[in-house]
């Protein structure tokens, strides 16, 4: 049941937040100052531990799932608890992973959120599709090597392979596959189709995060590699030739606190 009625007589309203890929410090400053104005939070399972504990204390939050594979509420459901928390609580604050409008949903929840007489705002986050590859040195375009990319999805709302991932096989851009790892064999046999074999691959697990792993290889081969060393999800999939570029995050901090020290 959808309430009408004001619980503490705090005008509803909700901000969707984009929290960034995982590191804490990427979270932006804006998103820091909604999370401290906050009456509530309800947050995504890809939302890091270090920025949960920013969350000021006395602030109820609660976890709304969104893992893939492991869904604790559909998107109904939140969309449902958004409107019902905004009315009891005043300031929902709905905290996303990367951005909320990146594959997030964001727009559903907006407009359903409008819809019931919330008033919302969006606060955008720092896509894992763009900082993941600059975390370990990938340029997702360069000149004269690459001079687009995409961004796509592994898989659709039914769970199956995108039909975009064989147009972007097609293309010459770097191509930066989210939510896919499940479908990686399916996915480099169409690159592999396409002519794409030899093109170098890298997958990267909690991109950002101190866990962070990372594997690099070619398209006939990251399949392989992939199941070797163990990546699982959360990942993301670059492809094309930019990924040559390709280091670990440990060494890049490593290489940055020597400069300065």
């Amino acid at each position: 049941m959808i309430p009408t009625v004001l619980t503490f007589g705090k005008p509803p309203r909700v901000t969707l937040v984009g929290a960034g890929p995982g590191d804490p410090e990427l979270l932006t400053l804006k998103g820091l100052m909604a999370l401290k104005a906050a009456d509530v939070v309800l947050f995504d399972a890809l939302v890091s531990e270090e920025i949960l504990s920013l969350i000021p204390v006395g602030v109820p939050a609660f976890s709304v799932g969104k893992r893939a594979g492991a869904h604790s509420h559909s998107q109904d459901e939140i969309n449902e608890m958004i409107v019902e928390y905004a009315y009891a609580f005043g300031h929902v604050v709905r905290l996303k992973g990367g951005d909320p409008f990146v594959f997030g949903r964001g727009a559903e929840e907006v407009a359903f959120a409008e819809l019931h007489g919330v008033t919302t705002a969006v606060v955008p986050g720092i896509s894992s599709a763009l900082a993941v590859p600059a975390s370990v040195n990938v340029p997702v375009t360069e000149r004269g090597v690459s001079e687009s990319f995409w961004v796509v999805t592994g898989t659709t709302k039914s769970g199956d392979l995108s039909n975009d991932i064989a147009l972007a096989a097609q293309s010459s851009a770097t191509v930066v596959i989210l939510m896919g790892l499940n479908k990686i064999e399916s996915i480099m046999q169409l690159f592999a189709q396409h002519g794409k074999s030899e093109t170098p691959v890298a997958v990267v697990q909690n991109g950002t995060l101190p866990s962070q792993s990372m594997v690099t290889g070619k398209v006939n081969d990251i399949v392989a590699k992939v199941a070797a060393v163990g990546i699982g999800s959360p990942a993301i999939m670059i492809v094309g030739e930019v990924v040559r570029h390709a280091r670990a995050l440990t060494d890049l901090t490593q290489e940055v606190v020597t400069q300065y020290q």
